[in-house]
């Protein structure tokens, strides 16, 4: 079974748009690791918009599934990220004034860099994975840099498969049967959701792990959170 893990940093925006702390992040975090959640993923990003950095320790004691925490391997994130030694760190070359990640790691021209910042994460312990684009020849890259994971970043998918094209999953499906024979394991993340999930997972074979933040926040103010997580859960079987 794919694992579902929920990327809570929706819920940290919506807490800081009044500036004290409701939702609770740790509270939520716990609640929809109960109602079945396999790991909290987490994105700080320098400005604070909505993970804090005082987020990323609060929340470690309090995550019994898997801790993922997402970014760009500036110093400030590379040290904290050894401080707290979450499961699973996911390198994303996000520039500080985007809204959201909207590209995957040049794993070619970025090789030394990569290199250097994954073996200091492995030798603290934690598990890498990178965000990268459904590309063979940064599939390729990717295993050069050493890195345990990738992370196939799924908005280019979400969108075709939104007009009705099914065929834009033959770039993840090709990537993924590459990534396995390099012995790369499988995540995906990026506008992923109860419509497109199932067929995104029936097509991607050996997918380890995907990360939803929000699309599954969003359904959530229909049908529930605890509701959302299981209906995610059932497609992920």
């Amino acid at each position: 079974m794919t694992k579902l893990s929920v990327n809570i940093n929706k819920i940290a925006t919506l807490r800081n748009a009044r500036g004290g702390d409701v939702p609770n992040l740790v509270q939520f975090a716990k609640d929809v690791q109960v109602f079945g959640a396999q790991g909290i993923t987490i994105h700080p990003r320098p400005d604070e918009r909505h993970i804090r950095y005082q987020d990323v320790y609060d929340l470690k004691p309090i995550v019994t599934t898997e801790y993922n925490i997402e970014g760009n391997p500036i110093k400030q994130f590379i040290d904290m990220v050894i401080e707290v030694k979450p499961t699973q760190v996911t390198l994303v070359p996000d520039a500080e004034d985007v809204l959201t990640s909207n590209a995957g790691w040049d794993t070619i021209k970025h090789k030394d860099f990569l290199k250097d910042v994954i073996k200091e994460f492995k030798s603290n312990g934690i598990r890498t994975s990178i965000f990268v684009d459904p590309v063979m020849k940064q599939i390729e890259g990717a295993k050069a840099t050493g890195t345990d994971r990738i992370e196939l970043y799924t908005e280019s998918f979400a969108h075709q498969y939104g007009l009705g094209n099914e065929m834009g999953v033959k770039p993840y499906s090709e990537c993924a049967v590459l990534a396995s024979s390099l012995g790369l394991g499988i995540n995906a993340g990026h506008d992923l959701s109860l419509d497109n999930i199932q067929f995104f997972k029936n097509n991607v074979p050996d997918l380890l792990e995907v990360s939803i933040g929000h699309a599954l926040i969003s359904e959530s103010l229909y049908f529930g959170i605890e509701n959302v997580i299981n209906m995610y859960l059932h497609r992920l079987k």
